[in-house]
């Protein structure tokens, strides 16, 4: 069986940079235990903006210049660096989710989401993933992800059913 783990956008800015909450802080430890005993292959996405972020669309909803290109807060975060070297791949991505990861993603039989922002980039990674692979077991672990809030986060986790994203606890 062919698994695949994404760790979603652990960036600085999204971890303790200008977008960072506790929460995000607060899954690390767990989250890099689960990845390196991982028995498959793992990649990352890396959110992706340019200088002129404040002038795109995203940018008109949520003015936080945030993770720009090579800048520190861009940059995967300091306790996973070393789990980078292992990855197979990490997708830059200029919106929430990667078509690019959806199309790679299609090949695995089961495919794990943890990382940052539930219902925002984990949840569009997870719908792309499903889409482009319709037979994937497609699997977020909750409890190794967070979001703006802590009930933005269970609201995230309870949307995910209907579209058939399976909900678990790591092991």
């Amino acid at each position: 069986m062919k698994k695949l783990l994404v760790i979603v956008d652990m960036q600085n800015d999204f971890v303790t940079g200008c977008l960072g909450t506790k929460e995000a802080q607060q899954i690390i430890p767990d989250l890099k235990k689960y990845a390196e005993n991982f028995d498959g292959d793992i990649v990352f996405t890396q959110d992706t903006h340019q200088e002129n972020y404040p002038q795109t669309q995203e940018g008109q909803k949520l003015p936080v210049a945030h993770c720009i290109e090579e800048s520190e807060g861009w940059q995967i975060i300091p306790e996973l660096q070393e789990l980078t070297k292992k990855a197979k791949k990490i997708f830059r991505k200029p919106v929430f989710g990667s078509v690019e990861l959806g199309q790679f993603a299609k090949d695995y039989d089961e495919v794990y989401l943890c990382g940052v922002c539930t219902g925002i980039c984990v949840l569009s990674n997870a719908i792309l993933v499903r889409a482009f692979g319709p037979e994937v077991r497609v699997c977020v672990l909750g409890k190794l992800c967070a979001c703006v809030t802590p009930e933005s986060h269970e609201t995230a986790l309870k949307a995910m059913g209907p579209v058939q994203v399976d909900l678990i606890d790591p092991e």
